[in-house]
């Protein structure tokens, strides 16, 4: 009887092992399911400043000491708080960025008269390529360097260029995710008093 106990706990232990095997492969692979779906749920465009905006409110800008661009220090929103800025990210390798460069630039001696500046922010661009690019577009307004890419991830840049126009208390009054125009520019600019 002994034996025959022994063979049944084996044959029962036989059972158990290859009906566990399915199961823990089954739960390995909902939970990686689970994983992915988290995944492409969350990597979808932050739309928290647009969606502030869009609704009237004026959200908190996002804000980092970075490096200017020309190696002098380092700048921040902060350094400009009380005057109006307009924050574009860009890059040399960035087409549209060439066409609204002009506009910026005009846009530049307009808010100067005002106490403010644009404000521009490399993204993804070697230095020496970023200093030609404002050599050939003869840019005046300060540029520094999102070295990191955590300043424009704040504000949920994805794709250059993207404009946000700050208030003199550091608020967001409007932005454009593309290439700005005159209309745009000059909305935003009377929002804030430019």
């Amino acid at each position: 009887m002994s034996g025959v106990r022994r063979g049944l706990a084996v044959l029962r232990s036989s059972i158990v092992k290859r009906n566990a095997v399915p199961i823990v492969a089954i739960v390995v692979v909902a939970a990686l399911v689970g994983l992915l779906v988290y995944g492409v749920v969350n990597r979808g465009a932050n739309t928290t400043l647009d969606d502030a905006v869009a609704s009237g409110k004026r959200p908190v800008a996002p804000d980092r000491a970075l490096p200017m661009l020309n190696g002098e220090g380092q700048r921040s929103l902060a350094s400009f708080k009380g005057k109006p800025v307009i924050l574009n990210f860009w890059a040399s390798w960035c087409e549209p960025c060439r066409i609204e460069a002009p506009l910026l630039e005009s846009a530049q001696h307009r808010l100067s008269r005002a106490g403010g500046t644009v404000l521009g922010v490399t993204f993804r661009d070697a230095s020496p390529d970023s200093d030609a690019f404002v050599r050939k577009f003869r840019l005046t307004y300060p540029s520094i360097r999102d070295v990191d890419g955590k300043l424009a991830k704040s504000y949920g840049t994805r794709a250059l260029p993207e404009t946000f126009v700050i208030d003199r208390t550091g608020r967001v009054a409007a932005l454009t995710r593309g290439v700005v125009d005159r209309q745009f520019l000059d909305e935003a600019l009377a929002k804030v008093g430019a």
